[in-house]
């Protein structure tokens, strides 16, 4: 536990021996089995939530009750609803575990002291949070002006260990398509090949 952890953080910042350990202090060790949920729509998040081990999803559902995936989470990303935990306001999103996962959790108050007593470790938030926003504006220009086939490709070539460990009709979720238009973009696609 905390390797993939370390390793994120050693990608943004450096952080001494000393500094690592007393990071441990502040994470919450976490297990969940797959399906099991980590943020029920309505509910307040309270952690942001860095994955170790596994995968997670966070989604919402729409009033006809069909599911829209807005994040997958892999071994070295963190997943949350930034709104909510931020404003302490009702989260609109579900977080779900995938496959079992391990997670080191963080509460808000955790972050804030951990920020005073390690100040690398704001640079490293602020940085990912950077990372997000502009990965944010990629998918939404994506999902603006990409055809079916632009964004399947796009996403495989980013993130292929998500393509082969999620469900098609999730990445369909995800990319904003019916699971039967990726399934013919999929079929498109390796009839090129």
């Amino acid at each position: 536990m905390f390797q993939q952890l370390f390793d994120s953080i050693q990608e943004k910042v450096t952080l001494t021996p000393a500094e690592k350990e007393i990071c441990k202090t502040f994470f919450i060790p976490k297990k969940l089995r797959k399906k099991q949920t980590l943020l029920q729509e309505g509910d307040i998040c309270i952690h942001n939530a860095f994955v170790e081990k596994g995968i997670m999803r966070s989604f919402f559902t729409d009033e006809k009750g069909n599911e829209h995936i807005v994040q997958f989470a892999i071994e070295g990303w963190w997943i949350t609803d930034l709104s909510s935990f931020l404003t302490k306001s009702n989260s609109i999103y579900t977080i779900e575990a995938l496959e079992d996962c391990e997670l080191l959790l963080l509460t808000m108050e955790a972050r804030e002291n951990l920020i005073d007593i390690i100040p690398m470790f704001e640079r490293y938030q602020r940085l990912l949070l950077q990372n997000a926003y502009i990965a944010n504006q990629a998918r939404i220009n994506s999902a603006l002006t990409e055809t079916a086939e632009e964004k399947y490709i796009k996403v495989g070539l980013a993130y292929p260990g998500i393509i082969k460990r999620v469900p098609q009709h999730m990445i369909a979720s995800y990319l904003g398509l019916k699971p039967e238009t990726l399934s013919r973009v999929r079929k498109q696609i390796s009839n090129r090949i």
